[in-house]
């Protein structure tokens, strides 16, 4: 037996190694179509992986032995060729179906990998034992080869593994290709290596007929393995291409089903038949149903949410969509319990290759919307309080009224004021302000026909009514003495009775103003002469009226600068004890001597000053030079006896009060004994809170006293309970003293119950001898009025007073001094 050395094909070897590279990217590629197939495609990848992969590795096996040239003709037994053949299919199985698991732990890897590595052996030397020689290994080199073999398994199908995923990077791929072909190349040639061939004489003849020619295999074996790979990468290439296709038609299928299915607006499909296709759960949740009521059915199934018109209505709209563009419109529902919704709808046709397929109906729960536009709109044109029309809509009603009189059609427009409003408001807070003006509201309501009166806020305490379709001016009249006397009914608030007027003023159409602007100025002008008249009442516009108009904004302009000026003055009118006729105080009363119109009196702009707001001002400078001038008389040693100030009821609510008291005592110096500040009954309309002002005042040292009582309308009980030195019976009592019984009566229980709770009582206004006797007989002994002495300036009244109390009168009253008086007393304003 001789031993022969061979050579080897440099190309076949490169062929070789080409194959094995090849094949190893394409069992990577396959790796990761397998992991991503389910089912029978699965199994068939798995199969086709396994041929490509096992073909590839004999190929490159066989190959590489046809590369060997010895000194001979080679032949193969072809039982044994093929047999080398199909064991690498079967352990390539087995390796693609270990890689392609969910999950790969380190023993089945161990394991599949010494599967791969006893296969590729097999195949290796199977594959030598084919050819017609006797071969002898050398061991080392064979052990050297399975060391490769296992190894290059191993790191095959670890790679596989990392590398299965279809987004992994082409370049790494190729890189783990050549890493793996050079391993299967290494572990071949190794194993080639440790051959040792032999030739005998009956080597040629042993092998019978079953051989084929060493270069026609050769060709066979290399074209058909790189045709196979060959196809094997383009399928999968092309396999790639369409499941990353399929998988972005799956993503974008996802997408829309997740804004279909968690879309917040309801979705209902349709096709060209009207046939229902698809719902999402919003629609179905806002109609309480069932997909499997709706899928499949006619789109008249949804009729039973509408009524008839509604349905046509939407129906029709929706039609409009398949001929134009998308349509929106609004409709409304009955949900099953019974609530109507609303609905925002837009019907989206769909349209494939240019043809209608069927419309997308996309609706929108609007209920709440729709709530909230229509308060929106409520409150635009009416008052929030009291839910009456408010000017815009008031302005507007009274425009198109005007505008559809026909001949001899007349309109009356009425503004309405509250008389002491103001008062309630600053006194009990804007709560219960707000609730007086709701009650104000219903009992104007209660008196007026809605189907000819149309009721209005205009803002604050002031409400606006238009009258049409009366018979005369008399009903009109009628109307609004019905209101003024509604209104007079006591109101309860805070468990007290409180009373307030009302002023209308009245404009007629056309008579008073042919356009709304016109017809409410002079309504306005006509309501204000009703509150310089005394309030409580009503009045049709004149055209007087404009010059008290005119009158007011000037004196309101003129006002403003008046204390910069210098022209306010404030005027003394002394009290006295009878019957000596001891002077025992006076009272500081506002002047006003204008530089054109002369001397203002106080009942013309202390009520300007009111609504201006000048009242705090104005009344801060009386009381300030009230204090200073008292100081200087008892300086120049004049009697020290107190000065009376009025509060108006702005001062009296002011929240520093007492403080602005103290500080103008310290100023000027007065001591607060000599100071007496007199309110009013309509100031405690809060019993408590005025009572708790009243005992801060008191805390200072300074006298109260409580002026025009008996005109107001707290409650008698509060009374004992007020810390006041002296009640003042108001001149209204006065009067008619010496004509009315009932006034001497009513004098005569507020003497008693003044002395009973321990206070001093003074009456004002005293003009008459007969009023000063009735008054002393019932025990009055403190007086103040024209038949002691006028309001003088400072420095008359002492000289004044020098002479009253020498039994020097005033001039006896006449018809023209009581009307003075009148004016006088109206002067004492309750601000200053």
């Amino acid at each position: 037996m001789e031993t022969v050395q061979g050579t080897y094909n440099i190309g076949l070897v490169i062929v070789s190694c080409i194959i094995s590279v090849l094949a190893s990217y394409s069992a990577l590629n396959l790796a990761g179509r397998i992991h991503l197939a389910n089912g029978r495609l699965r199994v068939f990848w798995l199969a086709g992986g396994a041929v490509s992969m096992g073909i590839g590795i004999w190929s490159m096996h066989f190959v590489g032995m046809l590369a060997l040239q010895l000194p001979m003709q080679m032949t193969y037994n072809i039982p044994l060729v093929i047999l080398s053949m199909v064991v690498p299919i079967f352990v390539s199985f087995i390796a693609l179906w270990t890689v392609t698991r969910k999950s790969l732990t380190r023993r089945a890897l161990l394991t599949g990998g010494l599967l791969l590595a006893s296969g590729v052996i097999d195949m290796h030397y199977t594959g030598m034992a084919a050819m017609a020689m006797k071969i002898s290994y050398n061991p080392w080199l064979v052990t050297l080869s399975i060391i490769i073999a296992i190894t290059a398994s191993i790191a095959a199908l670890a790679l596989m593994r990392e590398l299965r995923q279809e987004g992994s990077r082409i370049l790494y791929k190729w890189a783990s290709a050549l890493i793996m072909g050079a391993a299967i190349a290494g572990m071949h040639y190794t194993g080639m290596a440790a051959a040792r061939f032999h030739t005998h004489e009956h080597s040629a003849s042993s092998m019978g007929g079953d051989q084929v020619d060493m270069e026609s295999l050769a060709l066979i074996i290399a074209l058909s393995s790189i045709l196979l790979i060959g196809f094997t990468i383009y399928g999968a290439f092309i396999n790639g291409r369409l499941n990353l296709k399929d998988q972005m038609i799956r993503e974008q299928e996802k997408w829309y089903r997740a804004l279909y299915e968690n879309n917040v607006d309801g979705i209902v499909s349709i096709d060209t038949k009207g046939k229902i296709v698809d719902m999402n759960p919003a629609l179905l949740d806002l109609t309480d149903s069932c997909r499997e009521d709706f899928i499949g059915r006619p789109v008249t199934a949804l009729q039973r949410f509408f009524d008839p018109d509604a349905y046509r209505a939407a129906r029709s709209r929706h039609d409009e969509a398949f001929m134009t563009s998308a349509v929106a419109y609004e409709t409304q529902i009955l949900h099953p319990n019974g609530q109507t919704i609303h609905l925002g709808v837009v019907s989206v046709p769909i349209s494939l290759d240019g043809k209608p397929t069927g419309t997308h109906i996309i609706v929108r729960d609007i209920t709440q919307q729709k709530k909230t536009q229509a308060t929106v709109e409520h409150l635009a044109y009416h008052d929030e309080l009291t839910s009456l029309p408010n000017r815009r809509q008031f302005n507007s009603l009274v425009e198109e009224r005007i505008e559809r009189a026909e001949g001899n059609e007349r309109i009356a427009v009425m503004v309405l004021d509250i008389d002491r409003f103001k008062m309630i408001n600053d006194s009990l807070g804007h709560a219960y302000g707000d609730a007086f003006l709701q009650k104000v509201g219903q009992r104007i309501c209660e008196v007026i026909d809605p189907e000819k009166v149309v009721l209005s806020r205009m803002g604050g305490d002031e409400f606006a009514l238009m009258y049409h379709s009366f018979a005369s001016d008399d009903e009109v009249s009628r109307l609004a003495q019905r209101i003024v006397s509604v209104i007079q009914v006591p109101y309860t608030l805070k468990d007290n009775d409180f009373y307030v007027t009302a002023s209308i003023g009245i404009a007629m159409y056309p008579e008073h103003g042919e356009d709304r602007e016109e017809l409410i100025k002079n309504a306005d002008s006509a309501m204000y002469e009703v509150k310089r008249e005394g309030k409580n009442g009503y009045r049709f516009y004149s055209p007087d009226l404009d010059e008290e108009l005119l009158f007011k904004i000037e004196i309101e302009a003129d006002l403003r600068k008046a204390i910069e000026r210098g022209e306010l003055e404030v005027y003394y009118q002394p009290q006295y004890r009878m019957p000596d006729r001891e002077l025992i105080g006076m009272e500081a009363l506002l002047r006003w001597k204008h530089p054109v119109r002369g001397m203002i009196p106080p009942d013309r702009f202390i009520p300007i000053a009111e609504e201006t707001g000048l009242i705090m001002e104005i009344g801060r400078w009386v009381l300030e030079q009230a204090c200073r001038q008292t100081k200087s008389w008892h300086e120049e040693g004049q009697p020290k006896v107190p000065v009376s100030v009025n509060l108006s009821t702005q001062q009296f609510h002011q929240p520093d009060l007492e403080f602005e008291i103290e500080r103008i005592l310290v100023e000027t110096g007065l001591e607060p004994q000599y100071l007496e500040l007199e309110i009013t009954e309509s100031m405690m309309m809060d019993a408590t809170l005025s009572i708790a002002i009243m005992n801060r005042l008191k805390r200072l040292g300074i006298r109260l006293s409580l002026d025009d009582f008996g005109t107001g309308y707290s409650s008698l009980s509060y009374l004992s309970m007020l810390p006041i030195s002296r009640l003042k019976i108001d001149r209204s009592f006065v009067m008619r003293l010496e004509e009315s019984g009932n006034e001497r009566a009513i004098v005569t229980t507020i003497i008693a119950m003044a002395y009973s709770l321990g206070m001093d009582v003074i009456a004002e206004g005293i003009e008459t001898e007969g009023q000063l006797e009735i008054l002393t007989g019932q025990r009055c002994l403190e007086f103040q009025g024209y038949y002691f002495s006028r309001p003088v300036p400072p420095g008359d009244l002492f000289l004044n007073a020098a002479d009253t109390s020498q039994g020097m009168t005033a001039e006896p009253p006449t018809a023209a001094s009581t009307a003075a008086a009148d004016s006088t007393e109206e002067m004492t304003e309750r601000g200053a």
